[in-house]
C-alpha cells in the first residue's frame, strides 16, 4: 500500500476494539506497530485522536497510514492441529457458517497479552476465497457453548442483522449460589462499564447515569439442590457485556466461580463441583438466509457437567431441544 487509505466501517465490524479491527485487515501490522501509529496520530477515527481500546462504529472512516504491502507479507501458513481443534468443535455447518462449542478458558478476540482466541484460529478455515470466518456475535472468555461464525461477508451481514434485531434466540444455563426468588421471572436494569485494576466491569447505575444502557434477561429455576444451589435456564433480550453474570448477582444468586460479580462473603463451595465459570450457551435458534431456521445445542463442559453430577442436577431430562427457546425462562 504505497499512500495513505481512508476505510470505512462496515457493519461486520461495528463494536470492535481498534487493535481487533487492524488485526482483521492489516495483519502485517503488528499490535506494537500500531501502538506508535496511534501515538504519533498517524492513525484516526473520524479524524479524533484514538486508542488501541477505542471502538469503531459503523460508518466510520478510519485513517491507515502507508503500511507494508500486503505481497511483502508471509502469507499465512494452515495450522493442521488448529484446524482439528476447529473441527471437532462444530455443532453445525452450511455453506453460510459454522456453529462452535466454544470451550471454557478460551477467548473469542484477541487483545494485549491474549495469544490464542478463536477470531485468530478462524484463520486456519478460510473460505474459497481465501477470506477468515468472521465473528457475529461473543462470548466471554470463560463462558462455553453455541458460537455462531460467517464464512462470508454476505453471510456476516445477515446474522450480524439478526442478531442485532434480536431475532436470534438464546439460551443460556447456569449454576449458581442460593434460589431465585422468586423461582422465575425478569431482571431489568441499567448497566454501566467501570473501569478497575482488573478491566472494564460492568454495574448496575440508574436511568439516565453517564453510560447507562437498559438490559433486560428472563430467567427460570429449572432445579435446585436443596437451598444452597440452583440450576437456572435465562433468555437474554439485549446483549450487553457481563450481561447475564450481573443479572444473577443482583437478584443475590450469583454464578459459580464467576471472578468478577460473585458476591457472596465467607461462602463456602460444596465439594465435587468442576473449577470456572458456571454459565453456558447451551442452545441457539437463528433464521437462515433462505428463510429456514436452525436449532442447535451444546453439550456441557466437562466442569459444568462434574458439578451437575456432584449437585444431582440431570441435564438429560431437561433437554433443550424439548424446551420452546420463547418461552424457557
Amino acid at each position: 500500500m504505497s499512500g495513505v487509505q481512508h476505510r470505512e466501517v462496515t457493519a461486520d465490524d461495528d463494536g470492535m476494539r481498534l487493535d481487533r479491527w487492524f488485526a482483521r485487515h492489516f495483519p502485517q501490522v503488528g499490535f506494537a506497530r500500531l501502538q506508535k501509529l496511534i501515538r504519533n496520530g498517524e492513525v484516526r477515527v473520524d479524524k479524533a485522536k484514538v486508542q488501541t481500546s477505542t471502538r469503531v462504529t459503523e460508518g466510520q472512516i478510519v485513517r491507515i497510514p502507508p503500511v507494508d504491502d500486503p505481497d511483502t507479507v508471509r502469507p499465512f501458513k494452515v495450522n493442521l492441529e488448529d484446524v482439528r481443534f476447529l473441527k471437532d468443535l462444530i455443532l453445525y455447518e452450511d455453506d453460510d457458517l459454522y456453529v462452535f462449542n466454544k470451550p471454557h478458558g478460551l477467548a473469542v478476540q484477541g487483545g494485549s497479552g491474549t495469544i490464542r482466541h478463536m477470531d485468530g484460529l478462524l484463520k486456519n478455515l478460510p473460505n474459497k476465497a481465501g477470506e477468515a470466518p468472521r465473528l457475529v456475535h461473543r462470548l466471554d472468555r470463560d463462558t462455553s457453548g453455541c458460537l455462531v461464525v460467517a464464512k462470508t461477508a454476505a453471510a456476516a451481514k445477515h446474522f450480524g442483522s439478526v442478531f442485532r434485531s434480536r431475532s436470534a434466540r438464546k439460551i443460556y444455563w447456569a449454576v449458581v449460589a442460593g434460589n431465585p426468588t422468586p423461582r422465575q421471572g425478569e431482571i431489568s436494569c441499567f448497566l454501566a462499564k467501570q473501569a478497575t485494576t482488573d478491566g472494564e466491569q460492568m454495574v448496575v447505575v440508574r436511568n439516565g447515569a453517564p453510560g447507562a444502557v437498559h438490559s433486560s434477561s428472563y430467567y427460570s429455576t429449572t432445579d435446585t439442590a436443596s437451598r444452597r444451589f440452583a440450576w437456572v435456564t435465562l433468555k437474554p433480550v439485549t446483549g450487553r457485556t457481563h450481561q447475564l453474570r450481573v443479572h444473577m448477582a443482583q437478584l443475590g444468586t450469583p454464578i459459580i466461580d464467576d471472578p468478577r460479580y460473585f458476591n457472596i462473603e465467607n461462602w463456602m463451595p460444596a465439594p465435587g463441583l468442576g473449577e470456572g465459570l458456571h454459565l453456558h450457551a447451551r442452545r441457539i435458534v437463528l433464521p437462515l438466509r433462505n428463510g429456514k431456521k436452525i436449532d442447535i445445542s451444546a453439550p456441557l463442559p466437562p466442569h459444568m457437567r462434574q458439578s451437575f453430577e456432584a449437585l444431582g442436577f440431570d441435564p438429560d431430562r431437561y433437554d433443550a431441544q424439548n424446551t420452546d427457546p420463547e418461552t424457557a425462562a
